[in-house]
């Protein structure tokens, strides 16, 4: 009986106690291999071919060698170019002798040899954690006293007019000699001051289109100067 093996990517016609060489299987000398890749069987004019491999066909081999074989030059030179490279490789091959053809299913009479874990019994046996230390016990809830959260400290307010848009230098002055030179004194302008002050210091109605009574209340509130928040939406503006 003869068949068709395939393994490493090639194809042997085989039959019992042939020798040959093979793409590196595992296993050391003495070890059975199966092979269950079998394209093809048959006895005489008797052919059975398997679509791609024939079911409960199966090939053992004992494994005789594990070597390499010769050496294959790859010599590569560019003309006019004074590059030369020459490489050389040699395949890892096995050398096994065909020991059965089975079919149908068919056992072996010799168990293939088990694959052997040798990372697993190499390895040194790890060491057991040493017991983590006892936490201390948790005290209950009603035992612990909730901490007090610290008060937020307040941002310090700069009581200066000229970071109200609008009012400049020479404007502050104008007001400070009015008698408005503080935050406080404009945050509490009536409609009648805002008017005596528009017409007294030509603003032009300048206090309430630019809502320097909003900005001052803000101001003390600790908030940030409208002209400065004017000035980071005009920056995000351009950096898009």
């Amino acid at each position: 009986m003869f068949a068709v093996i395939k393994t490493g990517g090639k194809q042997y016609r085989v039959v019992a106690n042939d020798v040959l060489k093979i793409e590196k299987v595992a296993g050391d000398v003495g070890d059975i291999v199966e092979i269950g890749f079998v394209l093809a069987h048959g006895e005489g004019d008797s052919v059975t071919l398997g679509a791609p491999f024939v079911d409960g066909a199966l090939v053992t081999a004992e494994v005789v060698a594990q070597g390499r074989a010769g050496t294959v030059i790859a010599f590569k030179k560019r003309r006019r170019q004074n590059s030369k490279r020459r490489r050389g490789h040699r395949q890892y091959e096995t050398t096994v002798r065909i020991d059965e053809i089975l079919i149908g299913g068919a056992k072996p009479a010799k168990k293939a040899a088990a694959k052997k874990e040798v990372a697993a019994e190499a390895a040194p046996a790890k060491k057991a954690k040493a017991p983590a230390a006892e936490a201390a016990p948790v005290a209950a809830f009603a035992d612990v006293a909730p901490k007090a959260k610290a008060p937020k400290a307040k941002a310090e307010v700069v009581d200066d007019i000229s970071l109200i848009s609008g009012i400049g230098p020479v404007l502050k002055d104008k007001m400070t000699e009015a008698g408005y030179g503080t935050l406080t004194s404009i945050s509490k302008l009536k409609k009648a001051d805002i008017a005596k002050l528009d017409e007294e210091l030509s603003l032009g109605g300048r206090i309430e289109r630019d809502e320097w009574v909003a900005q001052a209340k803000e101001l003390l509130a600790g908030k940030p100067p409208r002209a400065q928040i004017d000035k980071d939406a005009a920056s995000a503006k351009e950096s898009e």
